[in-house]
């Protein structure tokens, strides 16, 4: 049977303990036949934070990259995260590894054809989200620019040009230049090639 670690998380210590996750997970993989070779509890953390701010998240992945266990096991698929490409990406990684995922409220194990059937399913949604959320980008664009709204970053004020033209001039440095007139590299950039081109 496999070498199991679980994962649990709740979001605030106030009114919520990962006490009962802890109980459903391990009668689960004492059922299955399963041996518990670690348990990562992050308590306190939002599941819209990233691994770099879930510690016993990270410390679980590295575990799985040390080949120090063949499946991980959460009680529900918002214990690792909040939205669908975060998830995805982390089963993936899961996947990759050859390191398997149960969801308990889901009864999904992708050590299963049904289970990687299931995570198929899921990486098609997370693509699906994408798309959606890209089109309502370009149709919010599309109706801003048939309003006649100005899109991106506000013009440089002549002034303010002439001022940067001036300070290349007097050979001052580009990262003072920025700290000077407060615009970004990019325009001083710009505004020193427009020079060369006159000169």
């Amino acid at each position: 049977m496999a070498k199991v670690a679980l994962y649990v998380r709740v979001s605030t210590h106030k009114d919520q303990t990962v006490e009962n996750q802890l109980i459903a997970l391990r009668e689960w993989a004492r059922a299955a036949g399963h041996t518990i070779v670690a348990e990562f509890a992050d308590e306190g953390i939002s599941g819209t934070k990233g691994r770099d701010k879930r510690p016993a998240l990270d410390a679980m992945l590295q575990a799985a990259v040390r080949r120090q266990v063949d499946m991980v096991a959460v009680t529900a698929l918002d214990r690792l995260g909040r939205s669908l490409p975060h998830l995805v990406q982390l089963a993936a990684e899961l996947e990759a590894l050859r390191v398997g995922l149960f969801v308990r409220n889901l009864a999904m194990d992708t050590s299963t054809p049904a289970g990687r059937l299931m995570f198929n399913v899921m990486g098609s949604l997370a693509e699906f989200e994408r798309e959606l959320i890209r089109e309502r980008t370009l149709l919010g664009l599309d109706r801003a620019r048939r309003q006649g709204k100005r899109l991106g970053r506000p013009p440089v004020p002549a002034e303010t040009e002439r001022r940067i033209a001036a300070l290349l001039g007097a050979k001052t440095p580009i990262n003072r230049i920025a700290r000077l007139t407060r615009v970004s590299m990019s325009v001083i950039y710009r505004v020193r090639e427009n020079m060369a081109c006159t000169a």
